[in-house]
This record gives structure tokens, sequence and C-alpha cells, in this order.
């Protein structure tokens, strides 16, 4: 499963794409993946890039990842739509990017990466999650990959909300700031209510 590594929205991740011109089973046989890229003013282009590198980027970055896609010697901002796999064993067969402008409002779809879980088992506690996506708005520039919510100080009962999203000013969420993404629970119920009545009484 692709991990992306917390917000990482000031990275600029180039990849170059080679304009494809064999088939896709072709393509895939010799160490790339086909995609198309289209855009506004641009006619939809077939290219490929290299297996590896592709799997790279996502791996750090996850499947969201803002690319900067260079062709001919251009660098184009380029945002992934769509990502074809395979049925069985889950790899990657085809991706569609859309190419987009920097100060292009544009909504995303971006994972949630939940840090600070160590932090939880330390104190017998879990994270239950509810939502592990949300849609955002804002500036393509401004995008990042993915939204870090810490949950190391979080409590039994205590819930993950848009208060605890680190994202950039110029990005706002679309859903309510009310929602509820995570909730601390108890990997053993009748200790977890031990460990947040022994807290309470170190306060007073």
């Amino acid at each position: 499963m692709i991990k992306p590594q917390g917000v990482l929205f000031m990275d600029k991740i180039v990849i170059e794409a080679v304009k494809r011109t064999e088939k896709p089973n072709k393509v895939r046989r010799e160490g790339f993946i086909p995609a198309v890229i289209n855009g506004p003013g641009t006619a939809s282009m077939s290219v490929q890039f290299k297996t590896a590198e592709l799997n790279k980027i996502f791996e750090k970055y996850g499947l969201r990842a803002k690319l900067w896609i260079k062709t001919d010697g251009k660098e184009k901002l380029g945002l992934i739509k769509e990502i074809q796999r395979e049925p069985v064993g889950g790899k990657i067969t085809h991706i569609s990017i859309q190419l987009v402008t920097a100060s292009q409002n544009i909504e995303q779809r971006l994972p949630i990466i939940f840090e600070g879980n160590d932090a939880l088992k330390l104190k017998m506690l879990k994270l239950q999650v509810e939502k592990s996506e949300t849609e955002v708005e804002g500036k393509a520039g401004f995008m990042p990959s993915s939204i870090v919510a810490d949950v190391s100080q979080k409590k039994y009962g205590d819930n993950v909300t848009a208060a605890d999203f680190k994202l950039p000013s110029q990005i706002k969420l679309i859903a309510s700031n009310n929602e509820i993404y995570a909730t601390v629970k108890g990997k053993n119920s009748k200790i977890a209510e031990e460990t947040e009545e022994t807290e309470k009484s170190a306060l007073t």
C-alpha cells in the first residue's frame, strides 16, 4: 500500500514524458507506463513514463502527486485524474493527466495522513478512521499531495476534525469543518478508561 509522507506541497516533482508511438502492451514490456495528457488549448497527447521513476514518486508523494510534466524541454503542471490497474495484483497499467496552470482554481480529492499513531499506542489507544480522503479547493500551484493530521496528543474519545489538518492557507476544505474523520478508541476499553481517569487526576 502506498503511504505518502505527509504534506509535501513545496516540492517540485519533475518527470519526463516521452511521446508514445508503440502500442501499450509493448510499452509496458519495455519498462514504461502508457499515459495520456489533456489540457485546455492542448491536443490530447499519448506519452509514456518510466515505470520505476513513476512508482518511486507515488511511493513518496502518493497517487495524488502534483507533477511537472517535461516534454520537448518544457515543463507543464499536471494533476493525475485517473489510474488504471490490473484486476489481479493491482499493477498500474495506464494513467491520465490533466494539465492546469498554477493560478487555476481547482477541486481535488486528497488522502489524509494520520501522524502520531505510535504515541497513541503507548497510551493503549488506537485510531478508528472514518474517512481517509476529503475534497479541497484552491489554486493548483498551492495544491498539496496529501493532508496531514497530527493525532499524537489526542486522548480517549477525541475526534479528528478539520481543525487538526495542516494545509496551506490558499487551500480550503469543501466539507464542513465539523466533519469527523477519525476517533480515538481504546485497544482495551477498560484500560483506556483507566488511563483517561489517571490523566484527569494528574491535572487536578
